[in-house]
């Protein structure tokens, strides 16, 4: 993975980045948009992670933390890089950011349909709590 190199998004990767959640991440997010991103960058200018190879992204994760919880959104790899290693990289990435930060555990969003991700989160060391469920109230038409 020496050719792979992940840094933090700026307000310049926008279009690229939601190009690339487009065609490589499952389902879509309100804030899937260029202010939504924007006002994620512009808050927290470390947590929206890239992983680039020859200059090109080939995956993302938003590494959230709140003083409170620590969540990851957004695990996504492009199709042409996948299973080599890249969703690894980026959550040992957030996991170092949220250690830093002092956190304690963290939350992953993952689509229940998305099996494959399932598998993926599941051979970095997550696992599934259900008996928590998500409730959602958008604040926005």
């Amino acid at each position: 993975m020496s050719d792979l190199h992940i840094r933090c998004a700026t307000l310049a990767d926008i279009d690229t980045v939601l190009r690339f959640w487009r065609e490589a991440a499952e389902g879509t997010s309100i804030s899937d948009d260029h202010a939504g991103v924007a006002a994620l960058v512009t808050r927290d200018p470390e947590a929206l992670l890239l992983a680039e190879r020859d200059g090109a992204l080939a995956g993302t994760v938003i590494a959230g933390f709140d003083g409170w919880r620590c969540s990851a959104y957004r695990l996504a790899v492009h199709p042409d890089h996948r299973r080599q290693g890249i969703a690894s990289a980026l959550l040992e990435a957030a996991e170092q950011r949220f250690a830093a930060l002092g956190g304690r555990r963290v939350d992953a969003m993952v689509l229940e349909a998305n099996e494959q991700a399932h598998h993926t989160w599941a051979a970095t060391g997550y696992h599934r709590e259900d008996h928590w469920r998500r409730w959602v109230k958008p604040l926005a038409d």
